[in-house]
Parts: structure tokens; C-alpha cells; sequence
């Protein structure tokens, strides 16, 4: 599991962010919890250059909501790719920085696992 592709996962649901957990880590991803974007930040401060990809909700208490923390870290570290959800509005694709992608919520865990791998393939090329 060692050379397993990391993911920052940040839910603020409880529930959500146990379930999505549990579903990459049987796909062998290793995967690092967030609850709010501020938490997520202090992760990515601590262990920037392990994390490969984003995976984010975007309606969250704290100080900026999914999108606006994809912002930040995509102008911090661009090589952390990102992969955005909601069970609101989808945003318009260039409110998307950089290849990130959208999944709308409730997504099934094999569409998060593809899409994952797939951006996780892009940051190899």
C-alpha cells in the first residue's frame, strides 16, 4: 500500500466522508480525511508532496467552501489534481481550475475510483 496513489478526502458530513474513505481505501488508494477545507490546508501544508489528488465536496462550513479550496490549491500546489462533487448545481467547467473534474452527488463508488485513477494517470505523464 505503500506506493498507493494518496487522496485528501474533505466531507463535512460524517457519514459521507466514512463511507467515501472506506470505498477508495478497498480500491488501494491511501486516503487522508478532512472535515473543512481549513483542516484540509493544514494537511496540505504538512504532506503537500504526497497527496495526488483533491477530492472535494463543495457546500462546507469554515472559512471557503470546495471550490474555493480547489482554488487555493491549485495556485499552491498544481500538481495536486482535483476531483470536485456536489448535490447542489454543477459548476460551470471554468469555474474548474486547472483538469479538474465534477461528480455529481449521490455518485457510486466505481465512478469516484475511475475518476480518480484517471486523474492519477494524468499527473504521471
Amino acid at each position: 500500500m505503500e506506493d498507493a496513489p494518496v487522496v485528501l478526502l474533505v466531507e463535512d458530513e460524517p457519514l459521507v466522508r466514512m463511507t467515501a474513505a472506506d470505498e477508495l481505501e478497498e480500491a488501494d488508494f491511501q486516503v487522508l480525511e478532512a472535515a473543512n477545507a481549513d483542516v484540509a490546508m493544514a494537511v496540505l501544508e504538512a504532506r503537500s508532496d504526497e497527496v495526488q489528488v483533491l477530492f472535494t465536496d463543495v457546500h462546507m462550513p469554515g472559512s471557503m467552501d470546495g471550490m474555493e479550496l480547489a482554488e487555493q490549491v491549485h495556485a499552491r500546489w498544481p500538481h495536486v489534481r482535483l476531483l470536485i462533487s456536489s448535490g447542489y448545481a454543477q459548476p460551470a467547467p471554468d469555474e474548474i481550475p486547472d483538469a479538474g473534474r465534477f461528480v455529481p452527488k449521490p455518485y457510486r463508488a466505481a465512478t469516484i475510483v475511475r475518476q480518480i485513477h484517471e486523474l492519477v494517470h494524468m499527473t504521471e505523464r
